[in-house]
């Protein structure tokens, strides 16, 4: 996670509003390593204090997510509005800045 700072707040407000989302499509973007990519259409199914618990369409498998998976990036969430998908609105995630001497 390097310098990134993650408050308890950022993940109880993802929480709260990945919750109120609880049976929306979303579309699930993420990395499998070595520069592979995924992006698979699922329904959020669950959350818990920690993860939430999405079903992916192509093989009604549920797999489960940390909130800090999202806020840190590694895993990109997209929400069906009706219309479109558009990302989760994230706290900035703060990076820490060293001053030279």
């Amino acid at each position: 996670m390097g310098d990134e700072m993650i408050y308890k707040d950022d993940i109880t407000n993802l929480k709260t509003d990945i919750t109120e989302k609880i049976g929306q499509k979303i579309i699930v973007k993420g990395t499998l390593g070595r520069s592979k990519f995924f992006e698979k259409e699922a329904t959020i199914e669950k959350t818990y204090p920690e993860l939430f618990v999405v079903k992916y369409d192509e093989n009604n498998r549920n797999v489960t997510y940390s909130y800090k998976d999202v806020l840190t990036r590694s895993v990109e969430v997209k929400v069906f509005d009706g219309e479109t998908f558009n990302p989760l609105k994230l706290p900035q995630v703060e990076t820490k800045k060293y001053k030279r001497l």
